[in-house]
């Protein structure tokens, strides 16, 4: 067994916008058959709220602990899902994802908290402004892309609420079979 796990925090998603992806994942690869693409399983797709990248697992316990602390500040809020959009931009995408509108700013809060507390426990903040959205294909080739982009960019994702009740420490292994996430703690929402 690795003595290093790769490891992030994030929200799990309802099963009913996982429906919701699926379906517009498949109408956009049913449209753009020419297209290279990676696309995420539906089940491993989730809102991402810190990314660690491999972390000893004797300090697996300081992220749970931290995390906790975090989830006792905070009850639950909502926030929408929907909206489409690409990374960087249309003509050059590599990135396909569906929007989160945080309009009560209570996602971004909790996830400078996170930020916060983890770096309080020796952990690196990261530099980038927190953009939340949900990765639903990485573009492989240039080939097609352009037109899978505006494809997926014209189709409608109907917005649709989420109440945020918890979030989740994740163990993340790689494989030639996709990613396989394990929960590593749970952390309900309780302030």
């Amino acid at each position: 067994m690795s003595d290093e796990w790769r490891t992030f925090v994030a929200i799990e998603l309802s099963p009913e916008i996982r429906d919701q992806l699926r379906a517009h994942a498949t109408q956009v690869r049913e449209t753009v058959t020419e297209a290279s693409a990676s696309w995420s399983r539906t089940e491993n797709i989730h809102l991402t709220l810190k990314f660690f990248g491999n972390i000893p697992t004797n300090k697996l316990p300081l992220i749970s602990d931290a995390a906790s602390r975090v989830a006792n500040e905070f009850s639950p809020f909502q926030i929408g899902i929907g909206g489409t959009g690409v990374f960087p931009k249309p003509s050059r995408a590599q990135v396909l994802w569906i929007g989160v509108d945080d309009s009560s700013g209570r996602l971004s809060t909790l996830q400078q908290r996170l930020e916060e507390e983890f770096a309080s426990e020796g952990f690196a903040k990261e530099d980038r402004a927190y953009r939340p959205h949900l990765t639903i294909a990485r573009i492989r080739r240039p080939e097609g892309a352009r037109r899978l982009a505006e494809t997926h960019l014209q189709m409608s994702f109907k917005q649709t609420r989420m109440t945020v009740k918890e979030f989740v420490v994740f163990r993340s292994e790689l494989s030639p079979k996709g990613s396989r996430y394990t929960a590593i703690s749970r952390h309900t929402l309780s302030g």
